[in-house]
């Protein structure tokens, strides 16, 4: 059950956010969608749209558990301003909490595991005492079904976007990144760029005989979109979670590079001494969105 503070309406410096209380859902349970327009919104112009996962975390401090927040509205008003990306929508996707990690989990590489791999993920949670991350079976499958057959088509009828592939991005950091990922994986023709902050490649919080990172290895050679038709941003910063990143990373460039990407359609940056939070995705966010977003890569 949310707390107050928690279902407050996040305050934002620019722009305005519209929210629809538990969107409806076929797929997977409902979850609050924040939607920020831009502060010179037209209803007679048309805008990219940004889909972002944790969309509690994306705002406002003043309402998030940890008081940290991405800053989304003074980030992309500033790019804005200085011409650097054109005026966009951003659509924040709730997170459930309990199911969180069962709705960001790719799903095919989970699936693509040995059976008894997958207890022995799950016992080693429970160890670790993480056994929330495997107590729900994994569903992204389905929640990409939601966002692309119920919450897009939601959005671009209710409001003035550029409903194609062109246009539309997807973003979000450590397990955000993982399903931002595999979103643009499975769904190349609905998405054009995909931001994957912090990506968690280990999938839980160790990477001492873990075989998940090699599952998304194997998927990515296997399911990687023609680079001709999108772009991927990648990071990782040095300290907490981030530290056990890079060496996964690495092979994920060296796919990325033998599957045809490269500087125009592809980029992945290192921060060195940034630690896995909202304030350091915060300090980099910009980069991210100039690179997916910028004005010289969308079209009319």
């Amino acid at each position: 059950m949310k707390t107050e503070k928690e279902s407050a309406m996040p305050m934002v410096s620019s722009g305005k956010i519209e929210r629809i209380e538990n969107f409806p859902s076929h797929y997977i349970s409902p979850r609050n969608v924040d939607i920020w327009l831009p502060e010179t919104y037209d209803a007679s112009e048309s805008y990219p749209v940004l889909y972002m996962h944790d969309g509690q975390m994306l705002f406002d401090s003043s309402v998030t558990w940890n008081h940290q927040e991405w800053g989304v509205d003074e980030t992309i008003s500033k790019l804005i301003k200085q011409e650097t990306i054109q005026t966009c929508i951003v659509v924040g996707v709730w997170n459930s909490g309990s199911q969180r990690h069962a709705d960001y989990f790719p799903q095919k590489p989970f699936e693509s595991l040995p059976a008894e791999y997958q207890d022995s993920l799950l016992q080693e949670a429970k160890r670790y005492g993480e056994a929330a991350l495997f107590s729900t079976t994994v569903q992204s499958d389905n929640y990409l079904k939601f966002l692309t057959l119920e919450l897009k088509p939601f959005i671009d009828k209710n409001y003035s976007t550029k409903p194609g592939r062109d246009n539309t991005f997807i973003a979000g950091s450590s397990m955000g990144g993982l399903i931002s990922m595999y979103a643009i994986c499975e769904y190349p023709e609905v998405f054009g760029g995909a931001g994957c902050l912090s990506t968690h490649w280990t999938g839980t919080f160790t990477d001492k005989n873990n075989p998940i990172p090699q599952t998304f290895i194997d998927y990515l050679s296997e399911n990687l979109p023609n680079p001709s038709t999108c772009k991927m941003y990648f990071d990782y910063g040095t300290e907490g979670l981030d530290e056990m990143y890079e060496p996964y990373q690495i092979r994920v460039d060296s796919i990325m590079a033998a599957r045809g990407y490269d500087n125009l359609n592809w980029k992945t940056m290192k921060f060195t001494g940034e630690n896995h939070s909202e304030n350091a995705w915060r300090k980099r966010l910009h980069t991210p969105l100039t690179f997916l977003m910028g004005n010289q890569n969308l079209n009319e």
